[in-house]
């Protein structure tokens, strides 16, 4: 396969997890779109994680994928913290920064997968488990996993 090529069936796969029309169902955008900060911060149990939790979530994976990818500096995510930020209170304004920043990270590790070397796709990633474009393809992945975890929490809360 022509390393360009492989580039553009990376960012086809991303943007189908995220965002483009797909034959598997709601994408990660589509599984958010409509719900109300009410929806997004009900719980189907306590201890569980609920849709607003997940949706910070999935943006900041989508930050350190973009960091290994550009060698970026720790800390520079938009939150405090990593891997999950509490999410309790039903607050409009949160809930519409939050779905804001998945879009933003997402368009920012689009964005560097386009500017990515295709000849670098096969080197490991900074902690040498994966290779890049197993860390691309695992991000898309990522996102589907999480659009068919908040379909099915939006049917276990109402």
């Amino acid at each position: 396969m022509k390393p360009e090529t492989e580039i553009t069936l990376l960012l086809d796969a991303l943007d189908e997890a995220f965002e483009r029309h797909s034959w598997h169902g709601p994408n990660l955008r589509g599984a958010v779109r409509g719900l109300t900060a009410a929806d997004a911060v009900r719980r189907p149990k306590a201890g569980r994680h609920n849709i607003a939790e997940v949706t910070v979530h999935a943006a900041y994976w989508k930050y350190v994928v973009r960091r290994m990818l550009t060698g970026g500096k720790r800390g520079s995510f938009p939150l405090k913290g990593s891997n999950w930020f509490a999410r309790a209170k039903p607050d409009p304004s949160q809930w519409k920064r939050d779905v804001e920043m998945l879009v933003d990270e997402h368009r920012k590790l689009r964005g560097a997968i386009e500017d990515f070397p295709a000849a670098d796709l096969g080197r490991r990633s900074p902690k040498k488990r994966y290779t890049m474009a197993q860390l691309i393809r695992g991000i898309a992945a990522h996102d589907l996993y999480h659009a068919g975890q908040i379909q099915l929490l939006k049917r276990l809360v109402r």
